[in-house]
């Protein structure tokens, strides 16, 4: 009776110890990025490491920590992003039409370097084929000083 008794007492020791972490490692997901992440934030600096340990034991992937770390960190110390809506309606509208119009600058941009990008890709073969046109105006015998060889 004494044997079964410490054996119960033994085991729900060991129960409420696993449940005293709670999920910590039951929804680890030991993946092979996961486990990469964590061995190089311990090679170049152990408290990343350890960070990426408890983000893994917690359950999440890695590739959700650099958003979460933002978030925490603009959470602290940033306002937040430049679009949080203000109280006044109009001033928001104007926020909005401000927004637009440097995308649209933006992408105005964007399309004046392509359209470069495709005028000096253009100039380029002009250029070759000028060049192109000079060495077969010398004829297939002539030198580099344009006398031919019989």
């Amino acid at each position: 009776m004494s044997s079964s008794n410490a054996n119960t007492v033994g085991h729900q020791g060991f129960k409420k110890w696993s449940k005293c972490g709670g999920p910590l490692g039951k929804s680890a997901r030991w993946s092979g990025i996961n486990i990469a992440a964590m061995v190089i934030g311990f090679v170049f600096f152990w408290p990343v490491g350890l960070v990426v340990l408890f983000w893994i034991m917690s359950g999440r992937q890695v590739q959700e920590l650099p958003g979460a770390i933002r978030e925490q960190w603009m959470s602290l110390f940033g306002k937040g992003d430049a679009v949080d809506a203000v109280d006044n309606v109009v001033f928001n509208e104007y926020q909005q039409t401000q927004y637009d119009r440097i995308r649209e600058i933006k992408e105005e941009i964007k399309s004046q370097a392509s359209r470069f990008s495709d005028f000096r890709t253009e100039a380029k073969r002009r250029a070759d084929q000028e060049e192109f046109n000079q060495f077969m105006a010398r004829g297939p015998y002539s030198d580099s000083s344009g006398n031919t060889q019989a």
